[in-house]
């Protein structure tokens, strides 16, 4: 899997790129990224990647021109041939879930687009293929968000966690219904006056497997009840035989 990072800030990726599984996965081959600046592609002596907006108001925006020569670029040199899927990190683009992060997995080449300042210029958005983003907050920039994808995405490609099994039962995971995952224990057994849940040291794996299902329910129930909705409905269609709703 290939990425192609658009981004002012390309030193902010050093460190998160050698670290952990992300740096495993590169290392082992599973996943390459690239960076590159719009600065590259600038304006004027100063490189200038933004303007004022027309109609006033606060801000600079981030210039359609330069933004469209950056991602082009990335296309145009990609040692695969291959077009990256285009995404745009934006607050308002579809929120992140982990079905969306396992079709991105799946793609050969993804370009994730970071902005800063006040916004894009809208025809930007005529250039990419979708808008992410992370949740209904706003941050100085899309390098946080890109690197929350990077992150997800590498923990799926084969051989990078080692088991492939790690990501059948977790949270938000189609195999479970996308429920919350159960709780985990390990020693000490007991932890001023915590106990673990016997039935973990029961060596029942039937009861286990019982218990830990419960759990799930019952914590997505407390926790989020819009998954529980959400849960219960694609539930009562498969039982139906018509699919997801």
């Amino acid at each position: 899997m290939r990425v192609d990072l658009v981004t002012l800030f390309p030193e902010m990726f050093a460190g998160f790129l050698a670290a952990s599984f992300v740096g495993r996965a590169i290392a082992g081959g599973q996943m390459s990224v690239r960076a590159r600046s719009p600065r590259e592609y600038g304006l004027g002596k100063h490189r200038s990647v933004d303007d004022t907006p027309y109609g006033g108001g606060s801000g600079m925006v981030m210039r359609v021109d330069v933004m469209v020569a950056t991602m082009e670029s990335l296309d145009g040199d990609a040692p695969d041939g291959v077009r990256a899927r285009r995404v745009l990190l934006t607050p308002q683009g579809r929120v992140l879930d982990q079905a969306r992060v396992l079709e991105l997995a799946g793609r050969d080449a993804i370009m994730l687009v970071c902005g800063r300042y006040e916004g894009f210029d809208e025809r930007i958005r005529s250039y990419v293929d979708e808008e992410v983003s992370l949740g209904d907050f706003v941050m100085t920039g899309g390098e946080v968000a890109a690197m929350a994808i990077v992150d997800a995405c590498s923990r799926l490609l084969p051989g990078v966690l080692g088991n492939e099994a790690s990501t059948i039962d977790e949270s938000h995971s189609p195999d479970t219904g996308g429920l919350l995952e159960y709780p985990h224990y390990t020693r000490p057994a007991e932890f001023r006056g915590a106990r673990v849940p016997e039935v973990l040291s029961g060596g029942n794996h039937a009861e286990i497997a019982r218990w830990r299902r419960e759990q799930a329910i019952a914590r997505t129930k407390a926790r989020r009840p819009d998954l529980w909705e959400r849960f219960q409905e694609r539930e009562a269609s498969e039982a139906k035989g018509t699919g997801d709703p």
